[in-house]
């Protein structure tokens, strides 16, 4: 009875790591050359594939990354040992440059750059980044009282939901979602046009929004 339930708490609770498929584990035997030297290496499906990987992104071949490695480590043993290591590295370096341009500041300075009015919305509908143009029309059609220092009232409302438009973006290939939108304060009220994308952070999940008739 306890076993059959400690099973189903295992099952059933959310996965840390991606599914691990079989053929990744199999080993492969190929043989690798480069400069008249022929290395016959064994290794499972999933190094070969990042060793792909890693010679595409770096614009040479499978075995100058093979040959490279072995120049690196002529006395460290096993060469396939030596290679999974590499992988590793290889990877994890690119994922901290990913996560060095998926953040904050990269959105912020996608929006400055960008001439038109712009900002960066949570699933909440809080807006977190914004440029001037975006913050230029919110004073030009929603003008603050005499002695007020801005719109502190800010209330904003989609046509689509926040949910629905990520859903579209993951149905239909991140291509851009057309939606209207409404902001206001106090008694005013704007109503415009926007295209939503995602913004290139893993967390929190973010849209960014790019209005097209302000």
């Amino acid at each position: 009875m306890s076993d059959s339930a400690g099973h189903h708490s295992e099952t059933s609770r959310e996965r840390l790591l991606p599914a691990l498929a079989a053929e990744d584990f199999g080993p492969e035997f190929r043989v690798v050359a480069r400069g008249g030297v022929r290395r016959g290496i064994r290794l499972e499906r999933a190094f070969w594939v990042s060793l792909k990987q890693m010679a595409e992104s770096r614009k040479c071949t499978i075995g100058m990354l093979v040959e490279e490695i072995a120049e690196q480590h002529p006395d460290q043993g096993n060469l396939t040992s030596a290679i999974r290591v590499a992988c590793m590295r290889g990877l994890a370096e690119e994922s901290m440059e990913l996560r060095k341009l998926a953040s904050i500041r990269t959105i912020n300075a996608i929006l400055v750059a960008c001439p038109s009015p712009a900002f960066a919305l949570s699933s909440s509908k809080k807006i977190l980044a914004f440029n001037t143009p975006f913050q230029q029309l919110v004073r030009r059609q929603l003008p603050s009282a005499p002695g007020e220092d801005g719109r502190q009232d800010l209330k904003l409302a989609l046509d689509l939901n926040v949910t629905d438009i990520f859903a579209r973006l993951d149905a239909n290939g991140e291509t851009p979602v057309t939606s209207g939108f409404v902001i206001g304060a106090g008694e005013r009220r704007y109503r415009g046009q926007l295209s939503a994308v995602r913004a290139p952070v893993a967390e929190p999940e973010l849209l960014m929004a790019f209005v097209f008739n302000g």
